[in-house]
């Protein structure tokens, strides 16, 4: 199943406005000093901006997404890696901590990492997408 261009573009967007819509709902626009406390490696204020950052990367090439194969590769790899590090941390924490100290941090702690599969997916097929669309034209 090829999804169109269009469609394509729509799944940038979107996963940039959950980067940066995320980021600044759930950290009350970075005053929201518990997520930092829970994974002050990952998710301190410099590792949300970061992640706000991301999202503006995804937000820079969702028209012309088709000219970034490697960039949309490095945002699979990204999205792995953030999906792995969630993954990990839900084995090793208890969530309802989370959620007594902050309901909205503990909101994020839920699902971000789940997002961040989600995309894992989106840009993986993207990128294979683009790659196999190069190897058609090429024979």
């Amino acid at each position: 199943m090829e999804l169109k261009s269009k469609t394509l573009s729509y799944g940038f967007i979107a996963a940039a406005m959950m980067n940066i819509g995320g980021v600044l709902t759930f950290s009350r626009f970075f005053t929201n000093s518990t997520i930092g406390e829970f994974d002050p490696v990952v998710l301190s204020n410099f590792g949300l901006l970061m992640i706000l950052v991301w999202g503006l990367a995804y937000l820079s090439v969702a028209k012309d997404f088709a000219k970034a194969k490697w960039l949309i590769a490095v945002f699979s790899i990204e999205k792995f890696i953030y999906g792995f590090v969630w993954a990990k941390w839900l084995l090793n924490n208890d969530l309802s901590e989370v959620y007594a100290e902050d309901a909205m941090a503990g909101i994020f702690y839920t699902i971000y990492g789940a997002n961040d599969w989600l995309y894992f997916i989106f840009f993986s097929y993207v990128f294979l997408q683009i790659l196999l669309k190069k190897n058609e034209s090429n024979n």
